[in-house]
């Protein structure tokens, strides 16, 4: 998938990485598990998970997202020693597995230490490598899981703050309850609604508010690959539009080129409303669950008034 793509520049990095593997290691560690009031260095490999994160560990921690430009394509990001001083320093990291973020695996792997916990998302959902869609946070299933895991892990750190962190997971899962909601409320006025995708960035969510992507994957797959589509997939593609085959048209927001532009000019022509997708959190002004309100609030209206939503 397009995601082994994000790359690690491995020389660089250990050079980086050897700066920190001595005592900076043990003095971050230390100042978290040992000193029980301290605060603790998270960080979250995309920002909407960063954003979870957040929300469980309040004022006891200090989050850093690694991925959190939503003009940039994360498939592409490369990390630099300074994206390595981060997570090597760090007493949780949470990355998302399945190909996503190797590099934030590369670099914990690079810098192995007892006093950091990792929280691989994949892995915490029991998926095999091979899933085909890594985009795992737009499965309603997936975020009251980490929320809990990052509870779990938190408390580990700090004991003392147990109670407080199980509470702040309970509320954020709870919360959620607008996003899910709004899918299920959508699920039962308009089932089985026919869409057209670029990739399969919002597949997830698209499956739980019961629509029918009519995409074929295997032009869904090679968009998100980086590789050229074949002229049969292209033209069923486009067919979905001449034929107004499909309601709205999802698109990746963040990544886009030349094939992907003309299918936006088709579905305009056509008559068919546009939304953008996105892979990263768009930033300021959301948190992990009103960013996914909004995608599914921006769904509806597409179908409902036929209103494009292509910035959120």
């Amino acid at each position: 998938m397009r995601a082994s793509r994000s790359a690690v520049l491995f020389a660089p990095l250990l050079a980086g990485l050897a700066l920190i593997s001595g005592c900076s290691l043990s003095s971050a560690t230390g100042s978290t598990a040992g000193g029980k009031q301290g605060t603790i260095s998270v960080v979250g490999a995309e920002n909407e998970y960063a954003s979870v994160i957040q929300q469980v560990g309040g004022k006891y921690v200090q989050v850093t997202a690694i991925m959190n430009n939503p003009n940039t394509d994360p498939h592409t990001f490369e990390a630099s020693p300074a994206v390595a001083r981060e997570i090597a320093s760090a007493s949780l990291v949470v990355v998302n597995g399945v190909g996503y973020d190797t590099w934030a695996s590369d670099i914990n792997n690079a810098v192995p230490s007892d006093g950091r916990k990792v929280i691989n998302v994949q892995e915490l959902l029991d998926l095999p490598d091979s899933t085909p869609n890594p985009h795992l946070w737009y499965n309603p299933a997936t975020m009251p899981r980490v929320a809990a895991e990052i509870a779990s892990d938190l408390s580990a750190i700090q004991p003392a703050r147990a109670a407080y962190f199980k509470a702040n997971a309970a509320a954020f899962t709870a919360s959620l309850a607008s996003w899910t909601q709004a899918i299920a409320k959508f699920k039962a006025a308009h089932p089985n609604t026919p869409v057209a995708t670029t990739e399969p960035v919002a597949d997830y969510m698209l499956q739980a508010a019961g629509a029918d992507n009519l995409t074929p994957w295997a032009f869904q797959a090679d968009i998100m690959n980086g590789t050229d589509p074949s002229p049969q997939n292209v033209a069923t593609t486009r067919d979905l539009f001449t034929q107004h085959k499909v309601k709205v048209f999802l698109y990746n927001q963040q990544v886009t080129d030349t094939l992907t532009d003309s299918f936006i000019s088709l579905a305009h022509a056509n008559g068919i409303p546009v939304v953008g997708v996105y892979e990263t959190m768009p930033t300021p002004g959301y948190n992990y669950q009103s960013w996914m309100t909004a995608e599914v609030n921006a769904l509806d209206k597409a179908v409902t008034a036929g209103v494009s939503t292509e910035h959120l």
